[in-house]
């Protein structure tokens, strides 16, 4: 007789009651030498959660987070859209993280495309997403999720090992955004 099955069973919305749940995954499965962590930076980014500011996907497994993409609108990428999507809606992927155990079974993916449906229904005409220019593991999800290198760039501070620098990663739902801007 097999054992339960352990498969993801649900991809819910975030809710508050998960928040100290989700703080525990980012820091006990997120954490790794690729990835910029800052503790007080994470706090306040599960404020903005909180407060409607950001928002999230969870991937539950017998009522367990097991994976969960936090994401939110802003403007800040303008300088990689065509002059016409600047100043519309963007949406950026904040944190993503798939506990060690679910790694490697297209779980990030799944999580980054429900993402991706979310910030569309937002109003978001692109959503961008960064990593470390040597995290493989992150650069595979993204790219099976449809996101595509647009920039790299030195950053040292947040990236002190391997290489030091900074990919960025663009999903456009619109055809129109063409290449990186000036």
């Amino acid at each position: 007789m097999s054992g339960p099955d352990k498969t993801v069973q649900a991809l819910v919305p975030l809710r508050a009651e998960y928040l100290p749940a989700l703080q525990a995954l980012i820091f006990d499965h997120g954490t790794n030498i690729w990835n910029y962590l800052p503790e007080d930076g994470i706090r306040q980014h599960l404020t903005d959660v909180a407060e409607g500011r950001a928002h999230g996907v969870l991937a539950l497994q017998d009522g367990q987070i097991v994976g969960a993409v936090t994401f939110c609108l802003n403007t800040d990428f303008d300088r990689y859209l065509q002059p016409p999507l600047r100043g519309m809606p963007q949406g950026y992927v904040c944190e993503a993280v798939v506990r060690r155990d679910q790694a490697g079974k297209g779980l990030g993916t799944r999580l980054l495309r429900e993402t991706l449906s979310a910030l569309r229904q937002m109003g978001a005409q692109a959503v961008f997403i960064d990593r470390h220019e040597e995290n493989r593991a992150s650069a595979g999800m993204m790219r099976r999720a449809g996101f595509v290198e647009i920039d790299t760039f030195a950053e040292s501070w947040r990236r002190p090992h391997g290489s030091g620098r900074t990919t960025v990663c663009r999903f456009s739902f619109a055809a129109e955004s063409g290449p990186p801007g000036p």
